[in-house]
Protein backbone atom coordinates (compact mmCIF):
# COMPACT_ATOMS: atom_id res chain seq x y z
CA UNK A 1 0.00 0.00 0.00
CA UNK A 2 2.73 2.46 0.93
CA UNK A 3 4.42 1.79 -2.41
CA UNK A 4 1.35 2.29 -4.46
CA UNK A 5 0.64 6.13 -2.71
CA UNK A 6 4.30 7.26 -3.40
CA UNK A 7 4.18 5.75 -6.94
CA UNK A 8 0.77 8.04 -7.51
CA UNK A 9 2.72 11.25 -5.44
CA UNK A 10 5.32 10.63 -8.42
CA UNK A 11 3.09 10.41 -11.05
CA UNK A 12 1.37 13.06 -10.30
CA UNK A 13 4.43 15.15 -9.75
CA UNK A 14 5.76 14.28 -12.58
CA UNK A 15 2.47 15.06 -14.60
CA UNK A 16 2.45 18.60 -12.46
CA UNK A 17 5.77 19.81 -13.80
CA UNK A 18 5.36 18.42 -17.29
CA UNK A 19 2.24 20.76 -17.23
CA UNK A 20 3.79 23.73 -15.44
CA UNK A 21 7.04 23.56 -18.05
CA UNK A 22 4.28 23.22 -20.95
CA UNK A 23 2.95 26.24 -19.53
CA UNK A 24 6.02 28.26 -18.73
CA UNK A 25 7.74 27.63 -22.38
CA UNK A 26 5.01 29.23 -24.64
CA UNK A 27 6.46 31.20 -26.88
CA UNK A 28 6.29 35.34 -26.81
CA UNK A 29 5.70 36.13 -30.41
CA UNK A 30 5.58 40.09 -30.48
CA UNK A 31 2.63 40.83 -32.73
CA UNK A 32 3.26 44.39 -34.97
CA UNK A 33 -0.11 45.16 -36.04
CA UNK A 34 0.54 47.43 -38.99
CA UNK A 35 -2.19 49.94 -38.99
CA UNK A 36 -4.82 50.60 -42.45
CA UNK A 37 -3.25 54.40 -42.32
CA UNK A 38 0.29 53.12 -41.93
CA UNK A 39 0.12 50.87 -44.75
CA UNK A 40 -1.77 53.08 -47.18
CA UNK A 41 1.27 55.69 -46.32
CA UNK A 42 3.65 53.75 -46.85
CA UNK A 43 2.43 52.17 -50.26
CA UNK A 44 1.62 55.00 -51.65
CA UNK A 45 3.96 57.70 -50.28
CA UNK A 46 7.33 56.25 -49.25
CA UNK A 47 9.96 55.93 -51.72
CA UNK A 48 7.74 56.71 -54.73
CA UNK A 49 8.57 59.93 -57.08
CA UNK A 50 6.43 62.94 -56.72
CA UNK A 51 6.20 66.34 -58.73
CA UNK A 52 5.04 69.62 -57.39
CA UNK A 53 1.21 69.69 -59.10
CA UNK A 54 -0.07 73.32 -57.81
CA UNK A 55 1.81 75.51 -55.14
CA UNK A 56 0.21 78.60 -54.40
CA UNK A 57 1.02 81.33 -51.43
CA UNK A 58 -1.50 83.52 -50.82
CA UNK A 59 -3.06 83.23 -53.87
CA UNK A 60 0.45 83.49 -55.88
CA UNK A 61 0.77 80.68 -58.27
CA UNK A 62 4.39 79.31 -57.25
CA UNK A 63 4.12 75.90 -59.33
CA UNK A 64 6.20 76.96 -62.06
CA UNK A 65 9.25 77.38 -59.72
CA UNK A 66 9.19 73.29 -59.15
CA UNK A 67 9.02 72.49 -62.94
CA UNK A 68 11.95 69.75 -63.82
CA UNK A 69 11.91 68.64 -59.50
CA UNK A 70 10.87 65.42 -58.31
CA UNK A 71 10.24 64.69 -54.87
CA UNK A 72 10.96 61.92 -52.77
CA UNK A 73 10.36 60.63 -49.28
CA UNK A 74 12.42 57.41 -48.30
CA UNK A 75 11.87 54.88 -46.01
CA UNK A 76 15.13 54.71 -43.43
CA UNK A 77 16.17 51.29 -43.90
CA UNK A 78 18.25 51.97 -40.36
CA UNK A 79 15.05 52.45 -38.85
CA UNK A 80 12.76 50.87 -40.50
CA UNK A 81 10.50 53.18 -39.19
CA UNK A 82 7.55 54.88 -41.41
CA UNK A 83 7.05 58.27 -39.74
CA UNK A 84 10.43 59.54 -40.51
CA UNK A 85 13.00 59.00 -42.91
CA UNK A 86 15.54 60.97 -45.43
CA UNK A 87 14.26 62.98 -48.21
CA UNK A 88 15.73 63.97 -51.39
CA UNK A 89 15.15 66.61 -54.25
CA UNK A 90 16.39 65.87 -57.95
CA UNK A 91 16.10 68.44 -60.61
CA UNK A 92 16.43 66.43 -64.24
CA UNK A 93 17.53 63.26 -62.11
CA UNK A 94 20.45 64.65 -60.45
CA UNK A 95 20.14 64.84 -56.60
CA UNK A 96 19.72 68.67 -55.73
CA UNK A 97 19.05 69.12 -52.49
CA UNK A 98 18.86 66.43 -49.32
CA UNK A 99 17.13 66.48 -45.83
CA UNK A 100 14.33 65.23 -43.73
CA UNK A 101 10.76 64.10 -43.86
CA UNK A 102 8.58 63.14 -40.47
CA UNK A 103 5.23 62.34 -39.90
CA UNK A 104 2.96 61.95 -36.99
CA UNK A 105 1.82 58.25 -35.92
CA UNK A 106 -1.96 59.37 -36.98
CA UNK A 107 0.09 60.38 -40.73
CA UNK A 108 -2.04 63.37 -40.64
CA UNK A 109 0.60 65.72 -40.07
CA UNK A 110 4.12 66.06 -42.70
CA UNK A 111 6.78 67.57 -42.10
CA UNK A 112 9.54 68.74 -44.64
CA UNK A 113 12.95 69.71 -43.87
CA UNK A 114 15.16 69.99 -47.24
CA UNK A 115 18.86 71.77 -46.09
CA UNK A 116 21.58 69.37 -48.29
CA UNK A 117 24.07 71.31 -49.60
CA UNK A 118 22.24 74.48 -49.64
CA UNK A 119 18.69 75.01 -49.80
CA UNK A 120 17.22 76.55 -53.17
CA UNK A 121 14.94 80.06 -52.52
CA UNK A 122 11.69 77.84 -53.63
CA UNK A 123 12.22 74.81 -50.96
CA UNK A 124 11.50 77.84 -48.17
CA UNK A 125 8.03 77.38 -49.36
CA UNK A 126 8.56 73.44 -49.12
CA UNK A 127 9.67 73.27 -45.61
CA UNK A 128 7.37 73.32 -43.03
CA UNK A 129 4.47 71.22 -41.13
CA UNK A 130 2.04 70.56 -43.44
CA UNK A 131 -1.20 68.75 -43.01
CA UNK A 132 -2.83 66.42 -44.98
CA UNK A 133 -6.37 67.47 -46.51
CA UNK A 134 -6.70 65.27 -49.05
CA UNK A 135 -5.05 61.50 -49.33
CA UNK A 136 -6.53 60.52 -52.63
CA UNK A 137 -3.84 59.07 -55.05
CA UNK A 138 -2.48 59.94 -57.47
CA UNK A 139 -2.25 63.80 -55.60
CA UNK A 140 -2.01 64.51 -51.98
CA UNK A 141 -3.62 67.78 -50.54
CA UNK A 142 -1.37 69.62 -48.05
CA UNK A 143 -1.84 73.08 -46.43
CA UNK A 144 -0.10 74.55 -44.04
CA UNK A 145 -0.40 72.52 -39.86
CA UNK A 146 -1.63 74.47 -37.19
CA UNK A 147 -2.04 77.84 -39.17
CA UNK A 148 -5.11 79.06 -41.30
CA UNK A 149 -2.78 80.29 -44.23
CA UNK A 150 -3.90 80.94 -47.71
CA UNK A 151 -1.14 78.33 -48.83
CA UNK A 152 -1.71 74.93 -50.82
CA UNK A 153 0.66 72.21 -51.53
CA UNK A 154 -0.20 69.37 -53.99
CA UNK A 155 1.79 66.83 -55.10
CA UNK A 156 1.19 64.28 -57.54
CA UNK A 157 2.46 60.64 -57.81
CA UNK A 158 4.18 59.77 -60.57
Amino acid sequence: MPALFYKTRFLIAILLSALILAISCKKTVEDKTVSILEQYFEQNVLNRDFRVYLATDNGTDKTAEYDGYIFRLEKDAGTNSNTAGPMIAKLNGTVTCTGTWSCTEEFGKLGINLTQPTIPAPFIFLNRDWKFTEKAFPVMKLAPWGVASPKLLYMERL
